[in-house]
């Protein structure tokens, strides 16, 4: 299942009573704050939710599957890192088969 902006804009709205309208208006202009830090290279930091940060990746030279022996240059990127916050890296623990395992014979 994906959770979508507009099933959290009904979840929310549907929760506080709030109506959807400005419940999206809030929803979108979080995330806009959020893009428009990371494009100025700023970290975002959500407390027991995650850090968003820009990295900027290596140049480097790959491989076209289709064609082995030609080298393919990669340039240097910048790209979006997330890491999780404690709290959720914890919930995302339980999903994993070694997790479920562990608790099940408790």
């Amino acid at each position: 299942m994906t959770l979508t902006k507009r099933d959290l804009v009904i979840r929310i709205s549907n929760e506080t009573g709030l109506v959807q309208q400005q419940v999206f208006d809030v929803v979108q202009k979080t995330l806009d704050y959020i893009a428009e830090a990371l494009a100025k290279g700023d970290k975002v930091e959500l407390r027991n939710f995650g850090v968003f940060e820009v990295k900027v990746r290596k140049a480097r030279v790959g491989r076209n599957p289709n064609k082995p022996e030609t080298d393919v240059p990669i340039p240097a990127r910048a790209t979006v890192k997330f890491k999780a916050g404690k709290e959720m890296r914890a919930d995302v623990f339980k999903l994993s088969p070694k997790a479920q395992a562990s608790t099940a014979s408790v």
